[in-house]
């Protein structure tokens, strides 16, 4: 028996890390919304790692932060360490990146979406979705039926989740919940072509089992750095718990090798395609067998635990070799495994079914975020849920679209390679992977996205006062480092012969004693006797902006270039076989993803050079 359970605006499936942001980011905006999932003791899970951020990540959280999402808030409540990641390198790849309590940010999560106003949440399996005329209607396990305008599927790993350890393979989602299993053939009744990939997770470990003298202890920074911008200058506690490091040896790699046989990414047994930068152990061993040992990482799950993520272990491995394999460890030589590691097949979708807005082209009103898309990571998910929550809520108050570009951010760099190119792999957000790495980095990522969040309606008014108030100091301080000039007196000549600099016959700009990379903003301390007090926060951005300034200049060219091309619109019903001196496969490609502009023509595998000034001339842009 079916009932009528309600009517919604939006439906948001699945509450993973994109359902929230995509719920959230609805309810905020104004619709009336539902997010279903099937335990809600599963709401915001890590099973992967009990970390949020980290190289490129750390990137997105802030950018999720900076439009007015909720992951950085939530991870600056519940960090236990916390690390900037890369300070060796450039400005361009620093990353932020904190170890979570897991359970407490699931807790503060929950606190967050309950207290949420126009949001309900609900514990229930969606079994059915179909389009009836201008709704969705949506059906549980139990016979409910929900109605809502747009939808957004935010499925994770569970749809068709399937649990392989070693010969063993059962119905499963992560940590041991329940698999969705009617969510797939409905979207392929509605036309959605679907694929499997697989992700893994590792062991976890009781700490008072190993012998954590034997590991190298890893502390977290002394300066503790917010996520949100909303607490730069407040203090959000300190580092509470170490990491440790460990590292394989020859007879881990000897236990792993000799049951290589049994391991089900070898068999046959595992269909999925896993991810190239977060490989399994025993796929290491193979991939790397001129490697003597591999980093791991031992990190806490809580305050309230002593349970502990091996991570860099994942494996599909049969117990008794994980367990053989672990005890192999310095340190870990009577270890207790309190969970044993997996690997998860599931259910996903070819991105290139989506527009940039996450909507998928041949149903209107339904979005998919996360790992439905056929990407990896909490924060890629997060990021792709706010843009896909954004998006079906402005698409119900029918106002335009938002669409972050690959210039604005590594949000829009992120779900330009997933719509223009697809992945064959779970997708991985990594630094190189942007071509304006430098001025997308993580200090100025309100600077690029809070006018957007603001008129977007996810900024408050009080935060963008602050946020203009910041920007107004920056500049401020950028210009009086331009134009104070010092002369070349004793103090000056001693700093410079100090730091080994080249000295100075005259007066010289603090800005160009910035521009030398043996100074700091703090080395001019000495001889800037007149530096207005500022957070560190603007004195690092105004560093940055002066010391790159020549480079920052080129990339932003780069940019309008891009944006030239961006503008130039192609027509979404075209068949591009009528244009005869485009080759073959090209007209393959632009008659299979319709292309809205000759930019993200630009983009696309198969698509030359030559192709690209076919098309500007037959649409007359030259």
């Amino acid at each position: 028996m079916r009932y009528h359970a309600g009517d919604y605006d939006l439906a948001v499936v699945g509450a993973g890390h994109a359902g929230l942001e995509a719920a959230l980011a609805g309810a905020r905006l104004g619709v009336k919304t539902v997010l279903f999932t099937i335990n809600l003791d599963g709401l915001g899970n890590m099973p992967c790692n009990p970390s949020i951020g980290g190289t490129a990540k750390g990137h997105l959280v802030r950018e999720i932060d900076a439009l007015g999402g909720e992951m950085g808030r939530a991870a600056d409540k519940v960090f236990l360490q916390s690390r900037m990641l890369n300070r060796g390198k450039g400005p361009a790849v620093h990353s932020l990146r904190i170890q979570a309590d897991r359970r407490k940010y699931q807790s503060v999560m929950k606190q967050t979406v309950e207290k949420q106003e126009n949001l309900d949440l609900k514990q229930a399996e969606i079994k059915e979705i179909s389009r009836i005329s201008e709704h969705f209607e949506l059906v549980t396990m139990l016979g409910a039926v929900f109605s809502a305008k747009s939808v957004v599927i935010a499925s994770g790993t569970y749809m068709q989740g399937r649990i392989i350890v070693g010969d063993i393979s059962y119905p499963g989602g992560p940590d041991g919940l329940f698999p969705s299993d009617g969510l797939s053939e409905s979207l392929a009744k509605m036309g959605l072509e679907l694929r499997r990939f697989k992700t893994g997770t590792p062991a976890r470990i009781n700490r008072n089992s190993v012998d954590l003298s034997k590991l190298e202890r890893q502390e977290g920074d002394d300066e503790i750095c917010p996520f949100s911008f909303e607490n730069e200058g407040v203090d959000i506690g300190e580092n509470k718990e170490p990491c440790y490091l460990v590292y394989t040896n020859a007879e881990t790699h000897r236990i792993i090798q000799e049951n290589l046989h049994r391991s089900p990414l070898y068999s046959g047994t595992i269909k999925g395609v896993g991810p190239r930068y977060c490989p399994s152990i025993e796929d290491k061993i193979v991939r790397f067998a001129d490697k003597e040992r591999h980093q791991l990482f031992l990190e806490p799950m809580g305050l309230d635990t002593d349970e502990m993520y091996l991570q860099g272990m994942s494996s599909s491995l049969p117990e008794d070799v994980q367990i053989a394999m672990i005890r192999s460890l310095s340190g870990f030589e009577h270890a207790v495994i309190q969970r044993n590691a997996y690997a998860i097949e599931y259910d996903c979708i070819d991105p290139l079914l989506l527009f940039p807005t996450l909507e998928v082209k041949k149903i209107p009103g339904l979005f998919t975020a996360g790992q439905i898309n056929g990407t990896s990571g909490y924060e890629e998910a997060a990021a792709q849920g706010l843009v896909a929550g954004v998006n079906a809520a402005r698409k119900i108050l029918g106002k335009e679209p938002v669409v972050l570009d690959r210039s604005s951010s590594y949000i829009g760099t992120l779900i330009d390679d997933l719509v223009t190119k697809g992945t064959a792999e779970p997708y991985r957000m990594m630094t190189s992977r942007s071509e304006y790495r430098l001025i997308l980095r993580q200090d100025n990522a309100d600077a690029r996205l809070t006018p957007i969040g603001r008129k977007i309606g996810l900024i408050s008014d009080e935060r963008y006062r602050l946020f203009e108030e910041k920007q107004k100091k920056l500049s401020e301080e950028i210009l009086r480092l331009k134009k104070t000039f010092i002369p070349p007196d004793e103090t000056l000549l001693s700093l410079l012969e100090q730091k080994q600099s080249s000295p100075v016959k005259c007066g010289v700009s603090l800005a160009d004693l910035l521009r030398r990379p043996e100074l700091s903003y703090a080395d001019l301390a000495l001889v800037d006797h007149k530096r207005p007090v500022l957070p560190k926060t603007i004195t690092e951005t105004a560093e940055v902006e002066i010391r790159y300034e020549g480079y920052i200049k080129r990339q932003l060219a780069q940019v309008e270039q891009f944006k030239k091309l961006e503008k130039k619109l192609l027509p979404t019903a075209f068949d591009y076989n009528e244009i005869k001196g485009l080759r073959l496969e090209a007209r393959q490609k632009l008659n299979q993803q319709k292309p809205e502009s000759i930019g993200r023509a630009s983009r696309i595998s198969g698509v030359s050079p030559a192709d690209i000034s076919v098309l500007l001339i037959y649409f007359h842009y030259v």
